[in-house]
């Protein structure tokens, strides 16, 4: 073999498993953070409203770069004791929410849209606690409840509330809807 055939080989040898490294250390990076998103927001599991994480303007946040119109607030999540139920009153004011599973990342989100008389009401349940709740239905009583929902991955998670506020006049408003959202758990009995 010449020797540019040996430099050849030799050097897609070497891109491939750079290649390979990188792929490796991308995918596994999310497994060997100390303190991720939900590490962060472990305080909040007590509580029964979200808390503002990110203020309008950006300042006095973990996060890198906040959208400076945009406030968030956080709570999480631990589906061990039960259902976990996040209610949000609808304002004038964009609103979305997010789920996250505390490894895997987004399953759900929902914007103020959905919402049925100015109100979100979400249920976020394991499969054997949605199985539950079917069970436990009656079938008599007609299903006008106007709750969602929706089912989590894995036990722990965390919702994230985005408030947009189009204009700085806005703003207190924008936190004050982002940090109203109820987020309870239901507790099995």
């Amino acid at each position: 073999m010449s020797r540019w055939g040996r430099f050849l080989i030799a050097t897609l040898c070497g891109l491939v498993l750079a290649a390979g490294t990188h792929i490796v250390v991308i995918f596994a990076s999310p497994f060997m953070a100390e303190r991720d998103a939900f590490d962060r927001l472990r305080a909040t599991l007590d509580a029964d409203k979200a808390q503002v994480i990110a203020g309008l303007g950006g300042t006095g946040t973990w996060l890198p770069q906040p959208d400076p119109a945009v406030a968030l607030a956080a709570c999480a999540f631990n589906l061990a004791n039960g259902p976990a139920r996040i209610l949000m009153k609808t304002t004038p004011l964009f609103e979305s929410l997010s789920f996250h599973a505390k490894a895997t990342g987004v399953f759900y989100a929902v914007t103020d849209r959905a919402a049925v008389r100015d109100q979100l009401d979400i249920v976020v349940m394991t499969p054997r606690q949605l199985d539950e709740a079917r069970a436990a239905e009656d079938d008599a009583e007609p299903v006008g409840q106007q709750e969602v929902r929706i089912v989590a991955p894995e036990n722990q998670g965390f919702v994230i509330v985005r408030t947009v506020s189009p204009t700085p006049s806005q703003n207190a408003a924008a936190e004050s809807a982002a940090g109203s959202v109820s987020c309870t758990i239901d507790e099995e009995g």
